[in-house]
């Protein structure tokens, strides 16, 4: 790469570096913002929630205001939808809008249903025939709504009958059929996801025809083709399987892009070197062409699946004494930054710092820090602080080796946090126009990284999944407060702010939470029934105020332990109906491999360092996460296990139990130990030479 180029791709961090951190003035001190208004990125009126995001901006904020401190304790259900009669299974992360007092919502078969406002009541369904698909939300516009199905469709329905009007498949781009549609002004933008090479595309509203395309890992010839070893390009991934946000004046799109991956893995670099745009970038393109304009990349090379793909969310705040337009990217990192949406700059500075390194793995040298740092923890060790919420993301799991954001692995597995399933991912930002805040539920998901994990890095069995609710100011890029909640709240645990200062959030274990958005105090919960995987939105109609949200669930982080359903919710002050019975609450703690096994059929002994599959243990010695035989044991309360080094392992194994530190031994082969279980609990070890090796021993009262 000449100097030249790399002075280019860096163009944007450059001028951040130089623009320092930044105070607000005194003149601001003490009040909102002068914020744009919501018709600065044509959201029509406030009655409605048109668009996933609810405006153009994706700022998840509204005008209404009637629901207030005063009255939130009087929010009760004013229908409930089973929006495919009672489904419990599948994958349900879309989120409702809201257009002249109808909700269109998909559902976990990626079918259509139009919504009665008021009364509740199914008014159409599109039941798409191209088999099930998890989805994100639909757009309205210009008459239609719009949908994808499987097989790259994208479907046009008339907006009062639910019939198709046309749907047109879009080849060539990779997977277009998950990612929440954009309209605006007769565009359609649509992200893509899960393939080789992403692009972000705009269509025709009226017809699906593709007007532009704009390739996430660029090809011969193209801007950033220099940043990616040999044709590595070509499987580089870099995928935008968010929907982008739109700023109407400037004429700009703005898209993240997905993590880059290599031939074998998102954390294999070593055949990919160079920066890797646009991966793990934010990029601003025009509109109408496509264009290119500017970006900005927030990991350099990435090798830990921190792609950073949120929803951008664009604001007007003071800064400096000065209005500037900003979009707020990121971010998994834990970290936002807040650039110019005009050129890419930072207003309030953002450095280039170096990180450790690993030649094998070809890193780049430095990664971009916002001057005014993170808003979470960015290292993991070994003690908790003492919070009250359990698992506190810096109590690591034992023996695995302990990193910081970026640093490097190759063999070897470094844990470090937020990790790649932790930080914002995502979930549905908020910006609230009266605070001058942008909110985010985030996850802490330690994860391990190394060329042993198959995928994108190993969330150690055993450890606990967390997270809170953290609130920043747009102006300073300085926490203004943080709550921490029992669990991960980063995948699709969308924040709504509202003009009355309050913000609504739902959880995996199905409660919908009411907040004060000026300090996180709760206020009101509701038990919806099933797990909250979408972003709540308000919406009038009839004369009234409601707040309404998809109860429904997502395998991630939880698996099937989270508690799934097909509730579409509607709220109004006084309603009719209750909070309904509590599911089982999602289990938090990452599950071990494999079912339990009673004690008794194995003499009460764990065998370290083998596998075990029907009622036998694996003839060779393993390292993997199954590396205990058992995984799970099932004894009563009293009993006394035994751990055994096999005595064919060829060298010292051992057991770490964690995190009520019952005991730590280590064995050579043919070695056992023995303990006594005298309180009921489940119990997670791992081993000192293998911490990817884990078990449980589940205690019961007989």
């Amino acid at each position: 790469m000449t100097a030249l180029n790399r002075r280019n791709l860096l163009k944007a961090a450059a001028a951040a570096a130089v623009g320092g951190p930044a105070l607000a003035t005194p003149a601001a001190a003490g009040r909102a913002p002068a914020a744009a208004a919501l018709s600065a990125f044509d959201t029509p009126g406030d009655a409605d929630f048109p668009k996933v995001g609810g405006n153009l901006g994706n700022q998840n904020y509204t005008a209404l205001r009637r629901i207030e401190h005063g009255t939130v304790r009087r929010l009760r259900g004013a229908w409930m939808n089973s929006i495919e009669g009672g489904l419990r299974t599948g994958n349900n992360q879309s989120t409702a809008v809201a257009v002249d007092g109808v909700l269109y919502i998909e559902s976990a078969l990626g079918n259509v249903v139009a919504v009665d406002g008021v009364t509740g009541r199914t008014r159409w369904r599109y039941d798409q025939t191209r088999g099930a698909l998890t989805r994100r939300g639909v757009a309205v516009g210009g008459g239609f709504v719009f949908t994808k199905t499987n097989e790259n469709y994208i479907v046009a329905l008339d907006r009062h009958s639910g019939q198709v009007v046309w749907e047109r498949q879009v080849e060539g781009f990779g997977n277009i059929e998950k990612v929440a549609v954009v309209y605006h002004d007769g565009l359609l933008f649509c992200g893509t996801n899960d393939g080789p090479r992403g692009a972000a595309v705009a269509v025709d509203a009226r017809n699906g025809d593709v007007l532009w395309h704009f390739w996430g890992t660029p090809g011969p010839g193209e801007f950033g083709n220099d940043t990616w070893e040999g044709d590595s390009w070509a499987e580089g991934g870099a995928t935008p399987w968010i929907h982008p946000a739109v700023d109407p004046e400037l004429g700009l799109t703005y898209w993240t892009f997905g993590n880059a991956r290599g031939s074998n893995s998102s954390q294999d670099g070593s055949n990919r070197g160079g920066q890797n745009l646009f991966a793990n970038s934010l990029v601003a393109l025009d509109m109408r062409t496509g264009a290119y304009r500017w970006h900005f990349q927030s990991v350099h090379h990435d090798i830990w699946d921190m792609d950073n793909v949120m929803s951008p969310v664009l604001a007007d705040v003071r800064i400096r004494g000065r209005m500037r337009k900003v979009v707020v990217y990121g971010s998994k990192s834990g970290m936002f930054f807040i650039l110019d949406r005009t050129d890419g700059t930072a207003p309030l500075g953002v450095v280039e710092r170096p990180v450790p390194q690993e030649p094998r793995q070809k890193t780049w040298p430095t990664q971009p820090f916002p001057v005014q740092g993170g808003w979470t923890e960015q290292r993991v060790t070994d003690q908790p602080l003492g919070t009250s919420v359990p698992g506190d993301p810096n109590r690591a799991v034992p023996n695995y080796v302990q990193g910081a954001l970026y640093d490097p692995h190759w063999e070897t597995p470094i844990l470090s946090i937020p990790g790649h399933g932790g930080g914002a991912d995502w979930s549905h930002l908020s910006f609230s126009h009266r605070t001058g805040l942008v909110y985010t539920g985030f996850g802490y998901v330690a994860a391990a990284h190394s060329l042993t994990e198959s995928s994108n890095g190993l969330r150690p069995p055993g450890e606990y999944q967390t997270g809170g609710v953290v609130a920043v100011d747009v102006s300073t890029n300085q926490v203004r407060w943080k709550r921490r909640m029992p669990y991960s709240l980063g995948h699709g645990n969308g924040i709504l702010t509202t003009a009355a200062d309050l913000l609504f959030i739902g959880q995996p274990d199905g409660n919908l939470l009411g907040l004060d958005a000026r300090t996180g105090r709760e206020l009101w919960r509701f038990q919806t029934g099933a797990a909250i995987s979408s972003s709540p939105i308000m919406y009038r109609a009839g004369g009234k105020e409601y707040l309404a949200v998809l109860a429904g669930g997502t395998s991630i982080p939880y698996g099937n332990s989270a508690p799934r359903g097909d509730f579409l919710w509607a709220f109004e002050i006084g309603g009719d109906l209750g909070p309904v019975p509590a599911p089982p609450p999602p289990v938090v703690r990452r599950p071990v491999s494999g079912g339990p096994v009673d004690g008794a059929a194995v003499a009460n002994t764990v065998v370290i360092g083998r596998t075990y599959a029907n009622g036998t243990v694996g003839a060779t010695e393993s390292f993997a996460v199954a590396g205990m035989a058992p995984t799970h044991l099932r004894v009563p309360l009293g009993t006394t296990v035994t751990f055994t080094n096999h005595p064919g392992n060829a060298g010292p194994r051992g057991v770490t139990q964690f995190f009520e530190g019952l005991f730590d031994v280590v064995l050579a082969p043919g070695e056992s130990y023995t303990y006594t279980f005298r309180r009921a609990g489940e119990y997670f070890f791992n081993d000192p030479g293998s911490p990817r090796s884990t078990g449980k021993i589940e205690v019961y009262l007989p």
